[in-house]
């Protein structure tokens, strides 16, 4: 089994259609909607994180560009400026997943994409700014 976290963009003619029910229903994929923002007649956007084998993944993303669903990583939407941190430690607290964290010897904060699910809450408490997400 294969895990992913993917960013769906949507054009606006297809945010009403069934996509996500089908990669589950066709694909046997497991979907996880971990944020999403789609408004009628607009471009969507979803953060998904998919579980399932790798052949129902890659018909799960054939499926998905043939229709016209961009997709990309969601660790590309994530961005840690690590020259913007100052390693003040203010978003480790806050972060659930423990994407943020520090190593408690050398007090240097570190960011892991992989454990990310782009919540936002890091963002309004670094004083930096060093945090962005580009969803």
């Amino acid at each position: 089994m294969q895990k992913k976290r993917i960013v769906l963009s949507y054009p606006s003619h297809l945010v009403d259609q069934p996509v996500i029910s089908k990669l589950v229903k066709e694909y046997d994929l497991i979907v996880n909607i971990m944020r999403a923002r789609i408004t009628p007649k607009e471009e969507g956007r979803l953060v998904l994180e998919l579980t399932g084998k790798r052949a129902g993944m890659e018909a799960g993303f054939k499926y998905l560009s043939e229709i016209g669903v961009e997709f990309q990583p969601l660790a590309q939407d994530v961005k840690w400026d690590e020259d913007r941190c100052t390693h003040c430690t203010a978003c480790i607290s806050i972060c659930p997943t423990k994407a943020l964290d520090v190593d408690r010897k050398t007090m240097g904060v570190s960011f892991k994409r992989d454990k990310c699910i782009a919540c936002e809450l890091c963002i309004p408490v670094c004083p930096y700014q060093a945090m962005e997400i580009l969803f």
